[in-house]
């Protein structure tokens, strides 16, 4: 079933990016390392069209190490520009800089040609909510420029921050697609948190994401809640005993299926699972057999 959610301060959103779109330079499109693809926005292909662009990996601090190699590899392949990056240890940000003077070395030149020669960088980023798009920003200008927050949709208007280091950003609000063709997609959204907890229920999200542990990381699932996993075992045993053990229980010893659930979503962003990515470069070539990413080491 094809799910949707395209809330009106979203569609705004395109439209102003639409606008602002021929004052930048260059565009960070973000995507959550965790999911890559499926936290892809395939409207801003068509919105930056021909820019310069640079895909940043946010999040690579929670994201499997083996996967995020696969996909940068990916990418670059395409001969798209790519960089893992984690916005709390500032991995990786050091570099986006460098990068971008590279990409506009050309346009840069061809200014001072003209006489203009202390013209700063103007860059927009871009990304579905929660990806980490103010967190960045904030990690590049070393101040709380951006509003940051947990949850989707706390950017909710455009805003130009200068940098110190010849760049100026516009920080833009997430941005989604209106309709998710692939359920997948949209689970592993709602599992990252790009998507409000009311648009998706929690429990289904973390049925989902405990029947992709299962079978991916099934030891790390093990640890964490101290359970048997088997083969015969079915997400919704699993998220019961997940509840009984971590005391969300309704009177008359019934478990509250919609708090486990919490639980479990609260973990697997928060990283107390571990290093963990909802997606591999295989799973979406499925003609291909799978050659065991994502094992624990």
């Amino acid at each position: 079933m094809a799910i949707q959610w395209f809330p009106g301060h979203m569609a705004k959103a395109r439209r102003q990016v639409e606008e602002r779109l021929k004052q930048v330079d260059l565009a960070f499109e973000l995507l959550d390392a965790r999911l890559p693809l499926s936290s892809r926005n395939p409207l801003i292909d068509e919105l930056v069209g021909g820019k310069a662009r640079v895909i940043l990996l946010t999040k690579s601090d929670l994201a499997d190490p083996e996967a995020t190699r696969q996909w940068s590899e990916s990418f670059r392949s395409a001969d798209v520009k790519v960089l893992p990056i984690d916005t709390l240890s500032g991995t990786g940000v050091k570099r986006i800089p460098s990068i971008s003077r590279d990409l506009m070395k050309d346009r840069l030149a061809a200014l001072r040609e003209k006489g203009i020669r202390h013209r700063r960088i103007r860059a927009m980023v871009l990304g579905v909510p929660n990806v980490g798009k103010s967190a960045l920003i904030n990690r590049l200008a070393g101040r709380g420029a951006a509003k940051t927050g947990d949850k989707p949709g706390v950017t909710r208007s455009q805003q130009w921050i200068k940098m110190g280091n010849g760049m100026e950003l516009l920080d833009t609000p997430g941005i989604l697609w209106p309709k998710f063709e692939d359920p997948d997609v949209g689970l592993r959204l709602a599992a990252s948190g790009a998507i409000r907890e009311d648009i998706l229920p929690v429990d289904e999200v973390a049925l989902y994401l405990l029947g992709y542990l299962a079978d991916r990381y099934k030891e790390r699932l093990n640890e964490r809640y101290r359970l048997q996993v088997t083969e015969d075992r079915d997400p919704l045993s699993l998220l019961e005993e997940v509840g009984r053990r971590r005391g969300c229980m309704r009177r008359g010893g019934e478990v509250d299926l919609e708090k486990a659930a919490d639980v479990v979503l609260r973990d697997f962003r928060s990283g107390r699972f571990g290093r963990i990515s909802l997606e591999f470069p295989r799973d979406w070539r499925k003609e291909e057999p799978d050659e065991g990413e994502g094992n624990d080491p």
